[in-house]
């Protein structure tokens, strides 16, 4: 009973391990790309479209990745502007593309 409990919790914790590292490995320097051209890439409080929208991005805009995170069917980048780092929030990594 012992063996097969401890057998599920690492092969709980390998998996939980290798998603996170994807996410780590997608951190740095991004631009917005694929918007639409009359309309802005939501930066958004939280990881979820439930979450409010605090700004918008055009293409072009430099943005620094710090992690990414997997809600539903959809990968969710915490970001920060290159120009003003103090405005956080999060974005759809579908969006975005490496400098």
């Amino acid at each position: 009973m012992h063996r097969k409990f401890f057998a599920g919790t690492a092969l709980a914790a390998a998996l939980i391990m290798s998603t996170a590292a994807p996410a780590a490995a997608q951190s740095g320097r991004y631009e917005v790309f694929g918007v639409a051209e009359d309309d802005l890439l939501k930066l958004r409080a939280g990881p979820g479209t439930g979450f409010v929208v605090v700004a918008g991005f055009p293409n072009g805009t430099a943005l620094r990745v710090y992690e990414c995170t997997q809600t539903g069917g959809t990968r969710w980048c915490e970001v920060a502007m290159e120009r003003a780092r103090g405005l956080r929030g999060y974005v759809s990594f579908a969006y975005l593309r490496k400098r």
